[in-house]
This record gives structure tokens, sequence and C-alpha cells, in this order.
């Protein structure tokens, strides 16, 4: 498995907005085409403004295929146009668990 970290930095005090906006509608399209959600989550401490969102993966292929998907999708194209505009910057880097990890 592989895991994505995709952190979104959102502009000051808009977390609430955000997640507001993004659950159910955003959630509901992105577990039906990625699937695997392992975690959603907002800074309190240190750099704030920030969301971290963890998604699993059987391989890089197997992300690649989900994400196209996504981007294909035109409920979630639709969700995008209608998002309020809050995203500042975006990261997302993929994670491989060490041998002993838990997840696997």
């Amino acid at each position: 498995m592989i895991v994505e970290e995709r952190c979104y930095t959102l502009k000051p005090g808009t977390v609430h907005l955000y997640y507001q906006d993004y659950n159910p509608r955003g959630l509901k399209i992105q577990t039906r085409i990625l699937g695997n959600l392992i975690g959603y989550f907002h800074t309190e401490i240190g750099q704030l403004n920030k969301v971290v969102h963890l998604w699993g993966y059987d391989s890089l292929a197997e992300r690649e295929r989900r994400r196209a998907l996504l981007a294909a999708d035109p409920e979630w194209l639709e969700y995008l146009k209608q998002s309020p505009d809050i995203v500042v910057d975006m990261e997302s880097r993929i994670l491989v668990p060490a041998p002993f990890s838990p997840i696997k």
C-alpha cells in the first residue's frame, strides 16, 4: 500500500467554511471514486489554516487511475466550480509504509 498525503493551505479563518462545503458533497464524490480514506485533519498548532487528508492505494498505478477518474467526473467538476475560492496552496506527497508499519 501507498498513502497519499494531500495538504491544502486555506485563507486564514476558513477551515470551518472548507469543511462545511466539503462534507457531505465533496467527501461523498471523492470517497466513491478514490475509495480508501484513512483520515482528514486540520492543524491546531504550528502552521495554521492547513487541511490534511490521507488516502490509501494499492499502488501508484491504482492512484493514477482513480485520480484520473475523479478529474473526469462531471459531478466532481461541478462541485469544484461551486466551491468557495479559499485554497491558497496544495501539496501532495506519496508515503510508503515502513516494513513494521501497522498500515501495509
